[in-house]
């Protein structure tokens, strides 16, 4: 494999994660992710994924299943320091030349800054319930 690029950004990493999943391409999303055993996925309705080894199984499954995900991103937001991002995202999920088919998503990404740049140590993603969609003032509790 070549080397890992290094993500200036966070924002980088995560349109490479995006671009990797929306491309079916296994080894370039596992790049935007840390090699650390700490690291977690959840995917809508399924269950806590812990390291590595774990996160990529369930992605190299996906992407075997041969579907083409279509994502466009919405309502941004974003809080970082030096060495971590937040950022939260809805994600319009649907399948490639099936746009009926598609489920809007509320997502958590989380990256942490190291030696080589920005890398994802959380995605967590929950279905939207409907007035997610809808401009909602924003409130603090």
């Amino acid at each position: 494999m070549p080397d890992k690029p290094i993500f200036p950004t966070p924002q980088d990493a995560e349109a490479a994660f995006y671009d990797a999943i929306e491309h079916g391409k296994l080894d370039q999303l596992m790049q935007v992710w840390a090699e650390d055993e700490e690291i977690v996925c959840v995917h809508p309705g399924g269950p806590r994924l812990t390291g590595y080894a774990a996160i990529r199984d369930v992605w190299r499954r996906i992407f075997e299943g041969g579907v083409k995900f279509r994502i466009r991103l919405s309502g941004q937001t974003a809080m970082q320091t030096p060495f971590s991002a937040v950022h939260t995202v809805i994600e319009h999920v649907s399948v490639r030349d099936d746009e009926s088919q598609r489920a809007p998503v509320v997502a958590t990404n989380v990256f942490v800054r190291g030696a080589l740049g920005w890398r994802l140590v959380l995605h967590h993603a929950s279905p939207a319930p409907p007035e997610t969609l809808a401009e909602a003032p924003k409130i603090l509790h």
